[in-house]
C-alpha cells in the first residue's frame, strides 16, 4: 500500500522511494534550478532497502514517486539456522523465515526479540530489540 505520492522536488536524504515497485533509501541528492526554457531538474542516488544495490537517476523536478507504507513491528526469534532466523510476530503470532543482514550476523540468536519491517508486503529485518 502507498502512502502517498509526492514530486520528484519534495524527496529527502534518508527518505523511501518505489522505484520499479521496490524499496530504495535516498542517500544523494541535488535539485538543479530551472533554466530560461527549462524545468528543474533532480539528481539522486538510492539504495535498495532489500538487495542494496545503487540506482543514479537525473530526473525532471515535477516527476511524481510514490512513498511506500513502512509498517514496523517486533517479533521473537525462534531459532537460526545459518542465515535464517525463523520469527513469530508478537502481535499476530505468525510464524515465518527471514534472511539475516550481513551486520546482524553474529547478534541475532534464539529467544531475542527483533525489528522487522512490512514494505509493500516484503519483509525485512532491521534490528535487534
Amino acid at each position: 500500500m502507498v502512502a502517498k505520492v509526492i514530486d520528484a522536488t519534495e524527496m529527502r536524504l534518508g527518505s523511501y522511494l518505489l522505484l520499479d515497485g521496490v524499496a530504495h533509501q535516498v542517500k544523494k541528492m541535488d535539485v538543479s534550478k530551472t533554466g530560461k526554457h527549462g524545468h528543474a531538474k533532480v539528481r539522486f542516488e538510492a539504495v535498495s532497502a532489500f538487495t542494496g544495490k545503487k540506482k543514479v537517476m537525473v530526473i525532471p523536478g515535477h516527476d511524481k514517486f510514490e512513498v511506500p507504507m513502512i509498517d514496523k513491528r517486533a517479533a521473537q526469534v525462534l531459532s537460526v539456522a545459518g542465515n535464517v532466523a525463523s520469527l513469530m510476530d508478537n502481535e499476530n503470532f505468525e510464524n515465518f523465515d527471514l534472511d539475516i543482514p550481513e551486520e546482524m550476523e553474529g547478534t541475532v540468536t534464539d529467544g531475542i526479540e527483533v525489528e522487522y519491517w512490512l514494505i509493500e508486503d516484503d519483509k525485512l529485518l532491521k534490528k535487534v530489540l
